[in-house]
């Protein structure tokens, strides 16, 4: 996750403050506590990414073609993909508490268009159709799980066993969990594509521990000094904040 909140010139080093101890890459969250970030070569820098997270709205459809990416969607999953609760009336085609989320939001479909997210779907129905309601770009979720969903307090990562990451309160205990097979890439032609995961991840870690757009400290840093980073938040797994500090030591002799 650093690496999406950061960008360095080369390699560097993470250590626990209070100890003195380098960090070996781990993919457990850290405890709250000061770490500093360092650059093996004074000639190396690091910057916080610029990169932005996309505001995005709870994404439930409302039009014709949407009504066959919702209808796609349920008859691959039949359940909520994330908690695992089955929908006991299937049968009876009754989905209430049941929604088709995307994993890219709609309403930024001009931005889908742009960065080619269309060319990773693989059943378009016609030229003119972007891919977006695909079910390749949906996963089915219970109502109160999909609004997590889009305001990023949890994601998936197709990278990691597609373990759920939680970046807040986990009130529906799937931190830990996995994607449910069923809607995965690797286990079907319909299956929601990983590069689509892969980016909500990312937004994801952008939202919650870079910032929703805003940089939580300076990025123009004096020569001669340490980036402080100090993680800040409960071990409960409610939303992780990180601030740094400037601790100038002068120029080494």
């Amino acid at each position: 996750m650093l690496a999406i909140c950061i960008v360095a010139t080369g390699p560097y080093r993470v250590t626990q403050r209070s100890t003195g101890v380098d960090l070996l890459p781990t993919d457990e969250p850290l405890a709250p506590g000061h770490y500093d970030i360092r650059p093996y070569s004074r000639r190396d820098k690091i910057y916080v990414s610029e990169e932005l997270c996309i505001t995005r709205v709870l994404s439930k459809t409302i039009t014709g073609r949407d009504d066959f990416f919702r209808a796609r969607v349920r008859e691959r999953d039949k359940k909520c993909v994330i908690t695992g609760t089955v929908n006991p009336e299937v049968i009876l085609d009754e989905w209430s508490g049941f929604e088709a989320a995307h994993i890219f939001p709609l309403s930024s479909e001009e931005h889908w268009i742009q960065q080619e997210y269309s060319e990773c779907i693989t059943n378009k129905v016609s030229m003119q159709d972007t891919g977006i309601n695909s079910c390749q770009n949906g996963l089915l979720m219970l109502s109160n799980v999909h609004q997590k969903f889009d305001s990023y307090r949890f994601s998936i990562n197709p990278d990691d066993g597609y373990k759920i990451t939680c970046f807040d309160l986990d009130a529906f205990n799937i931190g830990g969990r996995t994607l449910d097979p069923i809607c995965r890439e690797s286990e079907s032609e319909v299956g929601a594509r990983d590069q689509l995961l892969r980016w909500h991840f990312r937004q994801a870690v952008l939202a919650n521990m870079r910032g929703a757009g805003e940089p939580s400290f300076e990025l123009d840093f004096p020569p001669g000094g340490d980036h402080k980073w100090t993680r800040t938040g409960q071990t409960d797994g409610s939303r992780a904040l990180f601030k740094a500090e400037w601790d100038f030591r002068g120029p080494e002799r």
